[in-house]
């Protein structure tokens, strides 16, 4: 598993199972998930998300492998590594020592990588490898690392002949992520180039990924500059039938109840945009994948949300508008063109503060994920109920009531509510994301993309529910602890994500 989940809470696991049996567990699970339909392919993705580097790639014993780099297990959990570590990186495992033939056996079968065998006694490592069936015997030029020292690991791995194998020591210390972090320092880099001439056909694709971003954050203000204006627009007055005069007689609490929403998803959406400029400018523009990839996988949460509408029976110009003019940018930006690996690679500093920032990374993660779930509910609940019970004693009022005084009400609040949902889903794509994959010493843009992204969430939900005494414990409760894992994650993680680099 990565870093992130790894650090923390190997102590945990520790205290409770013992270093061993934490350490087997951990590897257990990761295999187990693997075997999975799709398991495979989510953990590689989610959590190893690796891309090595073309030159990393070669033979073991005429066997082609993406990458030269592995890992040493003991053969006790063997079946497991074999499974659990090629998802985050590992491109060769080595069995060591193989003593006896049923464990290699077992550990081959079905292993998506080559797995070497190596024993003391060269009679007895052949009579295993013969016995075992399909195992890579250790011929090649291998080398051991005993050091978590990334520099040292990419030097190996400079030699086009060699196979660099971690020992169990090194994935101890530095933990399965420390795969990642050596494809990453052994890629080829370049600066980023500076890009002339202003004919849209030829702008880089981060270009469009800023505008998308930059209109996202343009059209979160106009909404809450009309919330907080007239409220209604002429299309919306036409749908109800009804002025912001009518909605005060019908319930005097209705037009803060309905600004509560809009400002909320106005708000969302000031954030998907401050996350899209992040992963834009630093992410696509030095040519990260996996920034690429959290872009578009909120991309396409968030824009199919439109369909929504068709649901709720309320279809807004305004929000159609700015989704057709922003999809085209974003599908511009979607194009491979560009993606030269341009960053930097930073050494990882003191250790101390890089466990600290995991521990950060980690709430990250699980405040996305937390949001992402909400997003649905709210979706749900705006698709179908419409409200939750606590909005029914804020108005003090039943829906069936709220539809005989309009009939068209029920369907113009529900598409707010529904929207909002769309929108919350696609920011936490894109943090949960940002947290997962971008968590790297001296990416600040990381960090100020979460922190602007965090003020511009959280700060208009809590004032606006406060202005219009809407404050329930329960409805609120969500909101404060994002607040507050947020803030700590942030905290911890900025000595790290902010250093300064040589």
């Amino acid at each position: 598993m990565p870093d992130w989940t790894y650090q923390p809470l190997r102590g945990v696991a520790a205290a409770l199972l013992g270093v061993r049996r934490s350490q087997v567990l951990a590897l257990r699970a990761l295999a187990t998930v693997g075997r999975l339909p799709g398991g495979g392919w989510a953990v590689a993705r989610a959590l190893g998300h690796r891309h090595p580097p073309a030159h990393l790639a070669g033979t073991v014993d005429g066997v082609p492998v993406r990458s030269r780099l592995g890992a040493v297990v003991p053969p006790e959990v063997a079946r497991d590594a074999v499974r659990a570590l090629p998802l985050l990186g590992a491109g060769v495992i080595e069995v060591a020592p193989a003593t006896e033939a049923d464990v290699v056996r077992q550990a081959v079968a079905g292993a998506p990588v080559p797995v070497l065998v190596r024993e003391a006694d060269p009679a007895e490592e052949e009579a295993i490898v013969r016995d075992a069936g399909a195992v890579v015997p250790g011929r090649t030029d291998v080398v051991h690392l005993t050091s978590p020292d990334i520099p040292a690991a990419v030097e190996a791995l400079a030699d086009p002949d060699a196979i660099v194998l971690a020992t169990p020591s090194v994935l101890i210390d530095a933990g399965p992520g420390w795969f990642g972090r050596v494809l990453e320092a052994a890629t080829p880099t370049t600066p980023p180039a500076r890009t002339t001439g202003w004919n849209p056909r030829w702008w880089p694709t981060w270009w469009w990924g800023a505008l998308v971003g930059l209109g996202m954050v343009a059209g979160g203000l106009v909404a809450a500059a009309i919330t907080l204006g007239p409220v209604l627009l002429w299309y919306d007055r036409a749908f109800l039938g009804a002025s912001v005069d009518h909605l005060h007689h019908i319930n005097h609490r209705l037009v803060g109840f309905l600004q509560h929403d809009r400002i909320t998803l106005a708000g969302t959406m000031v954030s998907i945009g401050v996350l899209y400029t992040g992963l834009s400018v630093g992410g696509l523009r030095r040519g990260w994948p996996w920034a690429r990839e959290a872009y578009l996988v909120s991309g396409w949460i968030g824009f199919p949300t439109l369909l929504y509408f068709v649901g709720s029976g309320f279809l807004e110009p305004l929000h159609v508008a700015a989704a057709a003019a922003l999809f085209p940018a974003f599908l511009l930006s979607a194009r491979r063109r560009d993606l030269t690996p341009q960053w930097t690679s930073a050494p990882e500093g003191d250790e101390r503060v890089r466990r600290r920032a995991l521990v950060g990374q980690l709430l990250v993660v699980i405040t996305g994920a937390g949001l992402f779930v909400g997003g649905v509910v709210v979706s749900v609940v705006g698709l179908t109920e419409v409200f939750v019970p606590s909005d029914l004693e804020f108005l003090g009022a039943e829906p069936a009531g709220l539809a005989d005084a309009n009939p068209k009400l029920l369907a113009f609040i529900a598409h707010d509510r529904a929207g909002f949902g769309g929108a919350l889903m696609s920011a936490a794509a894109a943090i949960t994301l940002l947290g997962a994959w971008g968590w790297r010493r001296g990416e600040a843009w990381v960090w100020w993309s979460l922190a602007l992204a965090a003020v511009t969430g959280f700060l208009p939900a809590v004032v606006v529910h406060g202005v219009i005494h809407y404050i329930d414990f329960g409805h609120l409760a969500p909101v404060f602890v994002g607040m507050a894992t947020t803030v700590t994650a942030l905290a911890l993680a900025r000595p790290y994500l902010c250093a300064r680099l040589r």
